[in-house]
């Protein structure tokens, strides 16, 4: 039985991917920020590592701050991120290095990486020109993963994720804000929704199928870099509409646009060309857009049912 360690296993995509490595018989190993095994701690990794001596290590975790949320300091948002995109992988890929030299390693970088990219759609080859600090923590680790692959011969294996989203979404992420809403309106709980921008186009796709492109990563004879998106744009209006209209409402009647309620008003088109992977790995995302957007107002009416 193989073994797969999972960083961020609590979060949605860890959720999906504890899920998926143990219907293939995986020996799961999960960590989350302040669990077990403290990530920042160099000789801690190395010695689980070398007890465990895990086939795949999915490194997940990622401290997301989203662009409704109430602003933090730069220096407080850089530590945050830096710990966890770029000294927990560095201190994953030593411990690997030194003592687990045959674990394959994943690590979750972010369209992110691109910024305002040149070019309407970004592939492998798109220069990196992040202007955030999460985009700007997630090249670090990226370009370590690269660093220990070119001089240490580790299996270290990027994932450039796009958008993907799935009913376990934290709320603060504008698709649940919209569905929460939505569904509270339907049931009486509230009378409008107010989002920054409609008209932002998001390359959007279902984390469940996300998860499966990861290890269909770390299954490759050779470790490299993936672009993993939907490769589809839809507007945040497209994702209001479709949610307000399954459950039967007009959602121009209850949908307003403030731009004020946005920390950044930048809108960078961020379309990924994911044709290297699925030529590679066979990998296709199998949940549409009006299928992701069911599943997420689905499990909304769900948790809103009074026991």
């Amino acid at each position: 039985m193989k073994t797969a360690v999972v960083t961020g296993n609590s979060g949605q995509d860890g959720t999906y991917l504890t899920q998926h490595r143990a219907n293939l018989g995986y020996n799961l190993v999960g960590f989350d920020r302040g669990g077990a095994l403290d990530l920042s701690d160099r000789s801690r990794v190395a010695s689980f590592l070398s007890k465990v001596q895990p086939d795949e290590v999915y490194h997940l975790a990622a401290f997301h701050h989203s662009a409704e949320e109430k602003p933090l300091d730069d220096l407080e948002l850089l530590t945050n991120s830096y710990d966890v995109h770029v000294l927990a992988a560095a201190n994953l890929l030593e411990g690997i290095r030194s003592r687990s030299p045959r674990t394959r390693f994943f690590y979750a970088a972010s369209s992110h990486i691109f910024g305002n990219p040149p070019t309407p759609v970004q592939n492998e080859m798109t220069p990196l020109n992040p202007n955030g600090i999460y985009g700007i923590t997630k090249q670090a680790g990226m370009k370590l993963c690269q660093f220990y692959r070119g001089q240490h011969r580790i299996f270290a294996a990027v994932g450039i994720l796009y958008n993907h989203e799935s009913p376990l979404r934290r709320p603060t992420f504008v698709c649940k804000k919209i569905v929460q809403a939505a569904v509270a309106i339907k049931t009486h709980k509230r009378d409008k929704l107010v989002l920054g921008d409609l008209d932002t186009e998001i390359d959007w796709g279902y984390a469940g199928d996300y998860v499966v492109a990861m290890h269909l990563i770390l299954q490759q004879p050779d470790p490299d870099d993936f672009v993993v998106s939907s490769g589809q744009r839809h507007r945040v209006r497209d994702f209001v509409e479709q949610t307000f209209s399954l459950l039967g409402l007009d959602w121009e009647k209850y949908v307003t646009a403030d731009p004020s309620v946005l920390r950044n008003t930048a809108k960078p088109s961020l379309y990924g060309d994911s044709s290297k992977l699925r030529k590679q790995t066979g990998w296709a995302p199998a949940t549409t857009f009006p299928e992701l957007v069911k599943l997420m107002v689905e499990a909304e009416l769900a948790n809103n049912v009074s026991p």
